[in-house]
């Protein structure tokens, strides 16, 4: 029979560690009545080390969720070893193909302390941080960029409807995106401006490179054939013909 102590412990942590991690998190419970969604996380649980093996040999029986509005997720989960902490792994976004994650390094989690405070900050310079980048890696690639944003650079990418898209890491880098016209899908992450008004598309353009900088993030823009544009602002670049533009391709 299920500890409900053990259910009030995990969720309690998982709260105090949202709370302290940096962006707006949020966390809920499954139980173990929450069958399915209990599976379902197993499967999406980003990992081949530290929590793949313990899940392999101790199925889930509860789980917290922290998701933040961009879409990421980690998992807090029960630790079976001599410590008194938890485990705490990256999830994988749904609705992604396969092929998005090839080259992709998994993010594996991390064994946590009973101190909530404490752990925050270790997930935060160093699993998270891993987290953010393998998240903008895969999004990348399914909008078929072959350069993929970092934390100190974001990769636009225009796309064959005429659209531009970007997978951001970092919530500063996606409030610009969003302030300038920037709409998020919130099943992959993906952020895209549309090309129905390019005078519009222009100058939200011009506009993202300087306000970027002043973050200290550059920009870079390219085709789907994966060329960068050699300026580090978008503003320069002038949208391709629909002609130019390429698909591309995914695979574990």
């Amino acid at each position: 029979m299920h500890d409900y102590e053990d259910s009030e412990r995990l969720a309690s942590y998982a709260d105090v560690l949202a709370g302290e991690l940096p962006g707006a998190w949020t966390s809920s419970y499954h139980s173990p009545q929450d069958k399915d969604d209990l599976v379902e996380l197993t499967e999406r649980v980003w990992d081949l080390d530290l929590v793949a093996e313990s899940l392999a040999e101790f199925p889930l029986q509860q789980a917290a969720l922290l998701s933040r509005p961009d879409g990421a997720q980690l998992a807090v989960l029960d630790r079976h070893d001599e410590g008194d902490g938890f485990l705490i792994a990256a999830v994988a976004p749904r609705a992604l193909p396969d092929e998005a994650y090839r080259g992709v390094r998994e993010p594996n989690g991390i064994a946590l302390t009973d101190d909530p405070f404490l752990s925050a900050e270790t997930v935060a310079g160093d699993l998270l941080a891993r987290y953010d980048t393998a998240l903008a890696q895969v999004r990348h690639n399914t909008i078929g960029g072959t350069q993929p944003s970092q934390p100190e650079r974001v990769v636009l990418t225009w796309q064959q409807d005429g659209s531009v898209a970007a997978a951001p890491v970092g919530e500063t880098a996606a409030a610009v995106l969003v302030a300038n016209g920037f709409v998020q899908d919130t099943q992959t992450g993906i952020h895209r401006l549309s090309g129905d008004d390019t005078t519009a598309q222009a100058r939200a353009l011009r506009q993202i490179g300087p306000q970027l900088e002043a973050h200290g993030i550059g920009t870079g823009l390219q085709h789907l054939s994966g060329r960068t544009a050699p300026a580090a602002t978008p503003a320069a670049v002038p949208p391709a013909p629909a002609a130019t533009r390429v698909p591309a391709h995914r695979a574990r």
